[in-house]
């Protein structure tokens, strides 16, 4: 993590396997249909069994354009998957989903970031800025998912 880096976190339950859920995370593809300010995401390497392991976006927000590449890893059992920050107009974005299948055929998914925009912001601003990523991101997850 970089000094200047970002931490948030956050935790949903969603209706769903983590098979399910891992679909729709690693369908990269489809992110601009449903990932708010997503413009492009474009797979630019997969592994041996077809899963994107370098990716390129484009996201678009009031604050900012900006254009970067992500390298995935996979958990095992379709339990998450983290990436790490490759290259682009960010600093630093790296993070983690972290599934755990529930008894109510539900899963709990816990979504880390680190992110460091290379903007000079306040403080104040940037942990806001992280925290509602999380938010969106978990929240438009869970309506992708359960919309299936």
């Amino acid at each position: 993590m970089t000094p200047m880096a970002e931490h948030a976190e956050g935790t949903i339950e969603v209706y769903g396997t983590p098979a399910e859920i891992m679909g729709v995370i690693a369908g990269f593809d489809a992110y601009p249909e449903w990932v708010g300010n997503m413009d492009e995401a474009e797979v630019l390497e997969r592994d041996r069994q077809g899963r994107a392991t370098k990716v390129a976006f484009k996201l678009r927000t009031p604050v900012m354009n900006a254009a970067y590449t992500l390298a995935y890893r996979y958990e095992p059992d379709d339990l998450g998957v983290s990436w790490t920050y490759v290259e682009g107009s960010l600093q630093d974005l790296s993070g983690q989903y972290a599934l755990e299948p529930l008894d109510d055929g539900t899963t709990r998914v816990t979504y880390r970031l680190e992110v460091d925009l290379g903007m000079p912001l306040p403080g104040l601003l940037k942990r806001q800025a992280a925290k509602q990523i999380v938010r969106s991101a978990l929240g438009d997850l869970k309506q992708r998912v359960e919309s299936a």
